[in-house]
């Protein structure tokens, strides 16, 4: 059993560890080995269910439930041999999965590389890099088109990547924040509305909808806070946040978006390609300027401001209660 004091010290450590050293390509990040065991698993369910809408909306089920709990055996087996051999150990692996659950220097690393090839490369190679980060088609891309995708994708793995984690990190440990990990990894990978993932990745979609209804809006408020604390237009991300919160499919995605559009009196959203098909959107906030690739760096000072913020939230609430 890990206590209230040393969770908290966990969670400090991992965030530390994110923001010094990111995720280093020595290290086989476990969410590669998520993406294997996902992938591994949706091809196991599908030699199995057919291919009717109730065979695929159930085979979604079954790839849920199976995920989820070969991520409990695998990662909690490791938890618990680690605190057998000794607590220090034990301890050791929290702080790892800890700091390998958050994303803050990555997020920023691959935005920023899409902000250095907007400035200084061509739009090509601007497309390349922010096709890394994003779902979207990109080869459409405008300059504004890359500069919007790339400031999206911040905002809303602000929540996903950073806020979400330490909010099961502090909620239940390292393994419940992995099994989040592992929800937000199967949307990832299966939560589609295409053709092949419409009904078997239903399960996947409405689980993660779910797992981030309270991270996403705990996030933007304090995305709200971090705009004041950064300088940015904290009375525009707080009057954008509450009118353009769900103008999204996801009941999620916005939340933080529309947050990050107001601090920076940007529009943001809108019709995107994907897989082909164009998908209508609304937009996110006020067209009051065209973005430009300074906004990326702009919300990745308000990343790292929320997540500062989150993880000052929840290590206090650690200590405090």
């Amino acid at each position: 059993m890990i206590s209230r004091p040393e969770l908290a010290a966990i969670l400090l450590s991992g965030y530390l560890l994110d923001l010094l050293l990111g995720d280093p390509r020595w290290i086989y990040h476990p969410v590669r080995l998520m993406g294997l065991m996902i992938g591994g698993t949706e091809r196991l369910v599908r030699r199995f269910c057919g291919e009717s809408e109730k065979a695929l909306l159930a085979g979604g089920v079954f790839l849920v439930v199976l995920v989820l709990f070969e991520t409990a055996f695998f990662f909690g087996g490791i938890l618990f041999a680690a605190f057998t051999l000794n607590r220090m150990a034990g301890l050791f692996v929290s702080v790892f999965f800890c700091w390998q659950a958050l994303a803050v220097r990555s997020l920023k690393t691959e935005s920023m590389n899409v902000y250095r090839e907007l400035k200084t490369g061509t739009l090509a190679d601007a497309r390349k890099a922010v096709s890394r980060i994003v779902g979207r088609d990109t080869k459409a891309l405008t300059f504004e088109g890359v500069t919007k995708a790339a400031v999206e994708t911040v905002a809303e793995n602000t929540s996903d990547g950073v806020v979400a984690p330490l909010f099961y990190l502090a909620l239940g440990g390292p393994l419940l924040g992995f099994l989040y990990k592992a929800v937000n990894t199967m949307d990832s990978m299966v939560g589609y509305k295409n053709d092949k993932y419409l009904f078997f990745g239903r399960a996947a979609a409405k689980l993660d909808d779910a797992a981030n209804f309270l991270p996403s809006r705990l996030s933007a408020l304090l995305m709200v806070a971090a705009a004041f604390l950064s300088g940015l237009d904290w009375r525009g991300a707080w009057r954008i946040f509450k009118r353009d919160r769900f103008c999204h499919a996801s009941p999620n995605s916005a939340q933080t978006e529309a947050a990050c559009a107001g601090a920076l009196g940007i529009r943001l959203a809108g019709d995107a390609w994907y897989f082909g098909a164009l998908y209508k959107k609304p937009f996110i906030g006020d067209d009051r300027r065209p973005p430009v690739p300074e906004d990326i760096r702009l919300a990745c000072r308000l990343l790292y401001w929320t997540a500062f913020l989150s993880a000052a939230l929840f290590c206090g609430i650690q200590l405090l209660f």
